[in-house]
Order: C-alpha cells, then sequence, then structure tokens
C-alpha cells in the first residue's frame, strides 16, 4: 500500500483552480523547483512554514547560499525569507524557485542590455517592464525561426547557452480551434455566436422550414456545456470547444 494515501494532503494547486481556502490538513503539497522550471511536488507539515522548512522539504541546505522566490498568481516573483513565515493560504503561491545567488543572467528588451538576478524570469516581468502599447505584445526571438508569443503567465528560462533577446511588436490576431460535427474548424474571435457555427456547419442559405439545433462542450465560459439556440453566443477555449449540429426540416 502506498504510504501518502494514509496521509491528509491538501494540495495548493488544486485550492486555487478551485478557488477555495486549504482545508485543515496534516501535510500541504506545493512545487519547488531548483534553477530551472523543473517543478517537483513537495510538501510541509505546516500552511505557514518558515522559508527555511519550505528548502528543507525540497532536501536543499539554506547554509549553502540558497535564494527562494514565490511565484505569485499574477506572475511576480516575492523573496522568501528564510526566517520568516511565510502563508502559503494567503498568498496564493503554487510555485516556488530556489538557487544560489552567485551569478546574474543577461538578456535584451527591445536592444537594451538588462541583467537578472534569477534564473527564471516571468512574462509578467518582461510586460511590466517593455510597457508594451495596446494590441502589441512581449516576443522572444527565435534565430532563423518563428519569434515567440510571451503571456503574462509564462516563466522563461535564462539558464539556456546565449542570451535571451525579447522585443515588443504587433500581436497576431488570436486563432481559436474548435470542432463543428467532427471537422476542425478556426475563428479569430474568443466569442462565437450560434448563426456563426451553423454557418460553419452547413454554409449557404436555407430554405424557411430549416431548423438548427445546437450542443457544445469544453466550453470557455459558463456553463462549459450544454445548449445554444440562435441569437446566443458562448467564449470558446484555445483549442477543443466541440458543438455538434443538427438540421431540421419541418413539414
Amino acid at each position: 500500500m502506498n504510504t501518502e494515501e494514509l496521509v491528509d494532503y491538501d494540495d495548493l494547486g488544486d485550492a486555487l483552480r478551485e478557488g477555495r481556502a486549504l482545508r485543515p490538513a496534516r501535510g500541504y503539497r506545493f512545487l519547488l523547483a531548483q534553477g530551472d522550471l523543473n517543478f517537483q511536488s513537495r510538501q510541509v507539515s505546516d500552511p505557514v512554514p518558515l522559508g527555511r522548512q519550505l528548502l528543507e522539504a525540497a532536501a536543499l541546505d539554506p547554509p549553502d547560499g540558497f535564494s527562494l522566490f514565490a511565484i505569485l498568481p499574477s506572475g511576480d516573483f516575492e523573496d522568501v525569507r528564510l526566517d520568516e513565515p511565510f502563508d502559503l493560504r494567503e498568498r496564493g503561491a503554487e510555485r516556488f524557485i530556489a538557487f544560489l545567488t552567485d551569478r546574474d543572467f543577461k538578456l535584451t528588451l527591445n536592444g537594451d542590455d538588462l541583467r537578472w538576478g534569477k534564473p527564471v524570469i516571468s512574462g509578467a516581468v518582461l510586460y511590466g517592464l517593455a510597457k508594451p502599447g495596446e494590441g502589441h505584445g512581449v516576443f522572444l526571438e527565435v534565430p532563423g525561426g518563428e519569434d515567440r508569443l510571451i503571456e503574462p503567465g509564462d516563466l522563461i528560462n535564462l539558464t539556456e547557452p546565449g542570451i535571451e533577446r525579447f522585443i515588443t511588436a504587433p500581436k497576431p490576431p488570436a486563432m481559436f480551434e474548435i470542432i463543428v460535427n467532427s471537422r476542425l474548424r478556426t475563428v479569430n474571435t474568443r466569442t462565437v455566436t450560434f448563426e456563426q457555427i451553423v454557418e460553419l456547419a452547413f454554409p449557404g442559405p436555407h430554405e424557411p422550414n430549416v431548423v438548427f439545433s445546437m450542443t457544445y462542450r469544453h466550453a470557455a465560459s459558463t456553463p462549459h456545456a450544454g445548449e445554444l439556440g440562435a441569437g446566443g453566443s458562448v467564449d470558446v477555449k484555445k483549442k477543443g470547444t466541440v458543438f455538434n449540429v443538427t438540421r431540421t426540416v419541418q413539414s
């Protein structure tokens, strides 16, 4: 038998995704990476541990010179002091990064040289530094390839060989992949209407006695599944929202 089955744990990530507070438990799970983005599941017995207790949960020795940072839901980094309590319930932090503090990391942003004291930088920090205009985003330059659009919630590893170069540029039109009557379709708006989906399923004009009915699932909006009627609309996910459209001819 797995001994973990005998222990009452609560998972920080589950609590955040479910929008609830941590429930009383004998152990609390969180994710911690050491100097990279390889996050490992760890646990502590106290929802308000000291910073050093978080490190010790990952078998890291604080005297070795580790610094610890929490990645907040906004994407910002918060310094976790080793001898001060950090309330996991209040901050809503699920992920932590520990690293040795003996080096800086170089990057460029719109041609300006920057130094960053952590091996990882978040999209939220880059957007805060770049302050792109309306309709613009931050991109990671990819030599010989297509530049990668950085989202505020992304984390970028700065330990790879070379210097990461970031620029601001207009964002491409957003594309959403949906499935209509088992066929893959793309739309360029997050919100789609009943009439748009009918046109994708059965293009062209229709006789007045033709009636359409529609169901959907895996939508971004709430409810995530249900029926959609004429004049209605629903928000779709980036990939995978499914629509089934039925055509009926009334006599």
